[in-house]
This record gives C-alpha cells, structure tokens and sequence, in this order.
C-alpha cells in the first residue's frame, strides 16, 4: 500500500466509534503509528519494549508514553516519546489523523496519532527504554484475516488481538489499535479474524 493509497482510503471512512466505559482517573498518553514508505510499500515502526521497564515489559509497542506538564498537547506527546524513544525528528513527522482513545489495564488511556514518516538518518533505539526498533509492512497489519482473537473478558474489552508476524507476536494494546486502525481503512472486513476459543 502506498502513501496516496493509505490516504485515500483513511480520508473515506469516518471514525469508527467503539462503545467504551472508561474508568475514572486514567492518565493520559500518546503514540505514534508512524507509517514509513519504503520500495514503495508503507511499513509501521514498531519497538520492542526494553525488559526492565515498569509497564509492559519485553512487549512490542509503537513510539509513545504518558503526557508530562511540559507538553502543550497529546500529538507532542507523542513526538517527544518518539524523538527519545527512537531519535525520530519532529520535523521528519506529517501528521495524518488519530484514532479513538484507546483505554489500556495499566491505567492510561492512549491516544494513537497516524502520521507519515520520512526519518533522515537511521532510528537509534534509547537502551532504557527500546530493546529493539523494527517495522512490518502496512498491509499486513491492515489485512483481518492475519488477525487471532481470543475471548476473554479484561478490562474494557472483550476478546484480546493478536496479530503474528515472522517471529513476533503483536498483541494486547498494540494489536487492538492496529486492529482499530483496520477497520477504520477496511469497515467492510471489519468482521474479519480468526477465532482462538
């Protein structure tokens, strides 16, 4: 998929609101789901999370993290955590649209920002925070049937994504955003996923 594909067809569809009951006193965060053209093909970044981190541990995760004081909103939020996160520069981000808030256990409620990206020089991962730094092609993101589903009421949901690829295995808040982000640019297939139970 490429840049002008992805647009169009996240320019079509209006917001999908999903019914949410969120809990009182979630702190507020942000992401990136920074979408980079590469032999024309967009890919998401995508980080590991380092293994000695408070929340979420060893998970693969997109650039983000909470709102400090000092950030005038939620989209510099997220491109401060990016820039830390994985030397990302603010002027390398063009920002496409967002998501719905996304509420997540560890008491945050995340909202993911879509943007292109063209990074001028190679991501370096911050040791604290980012074992690794790595990308999977849009598509395959965006594609229902790479999708799993297992049901189990947690939190606010009912059915946890995940979504494999090669050897990872994206899941939990990361999934269901991705998985959100799907049916935002495919409403069609949103009933699309492999049952786990």
């Amino acid at each position: 998929m490429t840049r002008d594909e992805f647009l169009h067809r996240f320019q079509l569809h209006a917001p999908r609101q999903q019914p949410r009951v969120t809990q009182k006193r979630l702190r507020p965060a942000a992401v990136l789901i920074g979408l980079w053209q590469r032999d024309d093909e967009l890919h998401v970044v995508l980080t590991q999370r380092a293994a000695n981190l408070r929340h979420h541990a060893g998970q693969i995760s997109f650039p983000g993290g909470r709102q400090e004081h000092s950030d005038r909103s939620l989209y510099e939020t997220a491109l401060r955590e990016a820039h830390e996160e994985i030397d990302l520069d603010p002027s390398a981000v063009t920002l496409v649209g967002q998501l719905q808030d996304y509420p997540v256990i560890s008491n945050f409620l995340i909202r993911p920002y879509v943007a292109f990206i063209e990074p001028q020089q190679p991501f370096r991962a911050d040791p604290h925070e980012v074992a690794e730094i790595f990308t999977v092609p849009l598509q395959h993101v965006l594609h229902q049937r790479e999708h799993f589903a297992y049901r189990l009421q947690r939190f606010l949901y009912d059915q946890i994504y995940f979504i494999p690829y090669q050897h990872r295995n994206i899941w939990g808040a990361t999934a269901g955003i991705l998985r959100e982000l799907a049916d935002h640019v495919y409403p069609e297939r949103h009933s699309l996923f492999r049952s786990l139970n």
